[in-house]
């Protein structure tokens, strides 16, 4: 039997968690598209989503890694990479 982590879909995860706080459909947010720029995020949003990850994975994501997360592709490469480093 697969471990849990092996079964956690990020990508999906995120993408619907991301859709759900800035109220649009997940089908709609392209994987490059930037938060700020494309999708309207503002800085609660942000702060929303950042912690929703943390809580959803019990991860803590590093100070160092908050810039990065400006675009759906980028937050759920550096989730997966937090990921394999906490198996």
């Amino acid at each position: 039997m697969a471990a849990p982590e092996s079964k956690i879909d990020v990508e999906n995860d995120i993408r619907n968690l991301v859709a759900e706080i800035l109220e649009t459909e997940p089908g709609a947010i392209k994987d490059t598209a930037s938060f700020v720029k494309d999708l309207g995020m503002d800085s609660m949003m942000a702060l929303e989503i950042l912690a929703s990850i943390e809580k959803k994975y019990r991860i803590v994501i590093p100070e160092d890694k908050l810039p990065k997360f400006t675009d759906l592709k980028t937050t759920i490469s550096i989730v997966k990479e937090i990921l394999a480093k906490k198996k």
